[in-house]
């Protein structure tokens, strides 16, 4: 694959709602530093600034975002405002609310419905905004969403969010949400070895309804928030050597054959894991290769 000349555009496009997005975005989670959050050391903010630049010229019209997404020296809103703004009229943010961290960055209480409207303002506050494109409500282990869920859908009949989305759920959430507020997108944990049959029922519902979904840590798998452990299996090496990719490629490829409605964030700070990223999205598996990797996603079927 020759990364350096391959953009977003390759890798088609889908529509949040009324907002047209190419399937390969990005994620600025790892923006602030070595890992997510306070984990690793702190990234260098010009280097970041430069990544977030970069991603617009090769065609990235879709980030992903939060403003609990920083480190000890780093905001991830903060360099997006800083890189981006004025923002172009074709570029979809999206954040998401619910966690909170203090200013130690350490995880608080997450919020009561009543505080969902902080957290908004936040976010409009740090992108310098008067609006937000697109808000998760990011689930935190409650059974019912319906109130917070109905905060965000207030929020968005008074003009401070454009669309809904959710994060971190199962099924019946889904069925909740959109019996409250249109609903546009669902991110959830997945990728090829993150098995998990709800979540692979859940991709497929969403499908059905028209709602996209949006992997998180699809590179990342099993190593999470610390990032891609490095320990790619005979397969997906095999087919990377065969495509002359990267593991990492592999897996946002097949994340993205997993349905026309399935889009893809992977988030880096290095402007070489960009482009590779972003070329992701020409690659073509072929079904024998699909079926290979299906097997390592879904063993025993």
């Amino acid at each position: 694959m020759t990364s350096e000349t391959i953009t977003a555009a390759a890798s088609g496009s889908w529509t949040l709602g009324d907002l047209p997005v190419r399937r390969i975005g990005f994620g600025a989670m790892r923006l602030t530093g070595s890992a997510a959050f306070h984990l690793g050391t702190p990234s260098d903010r010009d280097r970041s600034i430069a990544v977030l630049r970069r991603a617009i010229e090769l065609g990235v019209d879709h980030i992903d975002t939060a403003a609990f997404y920083f480190s000890s020296l780093r905001s991830a809103n903060e360099l997006i405002n800083s890189a981006l703004a004025p923002y172009a009229d074709d570029l979809v943010i999206a954040t998401k609310v619910g966690p909170f961290r203090d200013y130690s960055g350490e995880w608080g209480t997450s919020a009561r419905p009543d505080q969902l409207r902080a957290h908004v303002e936040e976010n409009l506050r740090q992108l310098g905004r008067d609006h937000l494109d697109l808000v998760y409500l990011r689930r935190m282990g409650q059974d019912s969403i319906a109130e917070h869920f109905g905060a965000l859908a207030e929020l968005r009949e008074a003009g401070l969010i454009r669309h809904l989305g959710l994060s971190s759920i199962g099924l019946r959430h889904l069925e909740e949400a959109q019996a409250i507020a249109p609903l546009v997108s669902v991110q959830n944990q997945y990728g090829l070895d993150s098995p998990n049959a709800e979540t692979d029922e859940l991709l497929r519902r969403c499908g059905e309804q028209g709602v996209a979904f949006v992997p998180f840590f699809a590179i990342a798998g099993k190593g999470g928030a610390q990032g891609p452990s490095g320990s790619d299996g005979d397969e997906v090496l095999a087919v990377a050597r065969a495509h002359g990719a990267t593991p990492a490629q592999v897996r946002l490829a097949w994340t993205l054959r997993q349905g026309p409605h399935v889009l893809a964030i992977p988030g880096t700070g290095s402007p070489d894991h960009l482009v590779e990223n972003v070329a992701a999205g020409a690659l073509r598996l072929t079904d024998d290769e699909m079926a290979r990797l299906d097997a390592l996603h879904r063993p025993g079927e």
